[in-house]
């Protein structure tokens, strides 16, 4: 590349990591959930859970994520109420995951353990 030339990332070219999200969370099967920072470290990257935050933010729809079985490292909905809170229980009820009285996933029961390489 010339000194003054800036790199182009075209949108249909995807960077490795993002891929490998992508791949993770299409992996999640019904009635399982993963946390953001496990998501991330299946992908490559330990530190990675905030890009995975922005990665299912900006990618879903178009990439038909099952958005909604990610979740924080508590077992909870980080969806803030009135912005797609209840819409992300009602689709993991739908699926038979119950959340207990504190609105809790209980992830000994729900986390998916994703098969080693």
């Amino acid at each position: 590349m010339k000194k003054n030339e800036k790199s182009v990332i075209y949108p249909f070219m995807l960077m490795p990591f993002t891929q490998r999200v992508l791949q993770v969370i299409k992996s999640i099967p019904q009635g399982k959930v993963l946390a953001y920072g496990r998501v991330a470290a299946l992908a490559g990257n330990t530190r990675g859970a905030r890009q995975v935050s922005r990665i299912l933010h900006s990618m879903s729809g178009k990439h038909d994520l099952p958005w909604h079985r990610v979740v924080n490292c508590r077992g909870k909905i980080s969806l803030p109420r009135g912005r797609g809170y209840e819409l992300q229980r009602a689709l993991l009820e739908s699926e038979g995951v119950s959340f207990s009285p504190v609105h809790t996933i209980d992830l000994k029961k729900y986390l998916w353990q994703a098969p080693s390489d």
